[in-house]
């Protein structure tokens, strides 16, 4: 539960700054390469996401550039075709539709080899509407990580993280590593309990009030340490959101913009990209809420199975795709990579609340992507279902 409270309490704070226009008008908009987008004046308690009913998260989650602003980037010059291959065998079919209902599933895609063998819609998507990402956001951050490796843009991911944001210098990220950055294992304290008034989710607003541009970097650092670095695993959407940051300071670049060049273009989105941006700061939020169709986040699975086609280094979707932190004995086959999870059998994948996700089967050339607006953001059997749903569509693969 606390991923999913950290990701709906960043897009609250967004909403709540995307309303009063704080700070967002002149950020980000000079590169060609990114528009800047603004949503229409809300009120900010019409923008809290978790309370959005039913009927209204089906229709918003498909634009939620009318909600909060962002950074709006152009579909690739060269789409990538996804042509037609052999359907799933019917029965196959017949569950996932079935799942779909009973989950308020709003697309399924299923792509093996390149070729999409099943494809479904439903709560009103269509295949060229985009939807929201939620937390699948964070392995697009990690990818453009890789990218800014390759780049030189950050020498090792064994660099000390306060190289690339020297404001955390003498806090408790003084000798954290980006690469335990990148796998959650800074060893500093962190509470996503949304519920909580006093988390350090809820009191995120507070420091963007006080400190504007600098909040992401003000509450960090004053965080305490609860661990060696590298000793304890613990899942900080605030630490996805330093990853952006880093990697903004290093590229000299929107996150959403240096995108454009390493993941879609190359990937061959075809339906453009929204990434919402911190509306204070103007840079995109690493952790959390860009927005692609279906089919592009397919694409995105394709993309990271055949290695990156050289924006990030060789190998390293296996490594970030990698069990790099095992949650064995509580649950075997399952752990966290460079803000992929990962699964038994050699898979892996990215998650986000609501019912988002792409999970990626390399031994087989699988990719399925689906899209929802599940009815509890988190906690509830959808998941693990439709992971079950991957094994037997696999085991399905020729």
């Amino acid at each position: 539960m606390g991923v999913i409270r950290s990701a709906v309490s960043v897009l609250a704070l967004a909403g709540l700054l995307a309303a009063t226009g704080a700070g967002a008008r002149e950020q980000g908009a000079a590169a060609s390469a990114v528009r800047l987008t603004q949503p229409p004046q809300r009120d900010p308690s019409d923008l809290q996401v978790l309370f959005w009913t039913d009927a209204q998260r089906s229709e918003r989650f498909r634009a939620m550039e009318q909600w909060f602003a962002g950074h709006e980037i152009a579909a690739s010059p060269a789409p990538r075709a996804l042509p037609v291959g052999a359907p799933l065998p019917d029965a196959l079919q017949t569950e996932i539709k079935a799942l779909m209902a009973e989950t308020a599933t709003a697309g399924v895609m299923v792509v093996e080899d390149g070729k999409v063998r099943f494809e479904a819609y439903g709560l009103g998507l269509g295949a060229a509407d985009r939807w929201t990402s939620f937390s699948v956001a964070k392995s697009f951050t990690s990818t453009l990580l890789g990218a800014a490796l390759k780049d030189g843009f950050i020498a090792s991911l064994d660099d000390p993280v306060t190289k690339y944001i020297p404001g955390l210098a003498a806090s408790a990220y003084e000798g954290v590593t980006v690469r335990q950055l990148a796998t959650m294992t800074s060893g500093v304290r962190w509470n996503e309990d949304y519920s909580d008034p006093k988390s350090d989710v809820a009191m995120t607003q507070s420091f963007v009030i006080e400190h504007g541009p600098d909040a992401i970097v003000a509450q960090m650092k004053a965080l305490p340490r609860e661990a060696e670095p590298g000793a304890k695993w613990v899942y900080k959407t605030g630490e996805t959101n330093l990853i952006g940051l880093l990697i903004e300071n290093a590229v000299g670049k929107p996150l959403a913009e240096y995108a454009k060049a390493k993941i879609v273009d190359p990937a061959g989105f075809a339906g453009g990209l929204f990434w919402m941006i911190d509306p204070a700061r103007g840079g995109s939020f690493g952790g959390c809420c860009l927005s692609i169709t279906l089919a592009d986040y397919a694409r995105m699975g394709l993309f990271a199975l055949e290695g990156g086609k050289g924006a990030v280094p060789d190998g390293w979707f296996a490594e970030a795709g990698g069990e790099q932190v095992s949650f064995a004995p509580r649950a075997p086959g399952f752990g966290y990579g460079y803000q992929w999870w990962t699964y038994p059998q050699g898979a892996y994948g990215a998650q986000g609340i609501f019912g988002q996700a792409i999970t990626l089967v390399p031994d087989k050339g699988v990719v399925i992507a689906y899209v929802g607006n599940w009815p509890r953001a988190s906690g509830g059997p959808e998941r693990a279902r439709f992971l079950a749903l991957s094994q037997k569509i696999a085991a399905a693969a020729d």
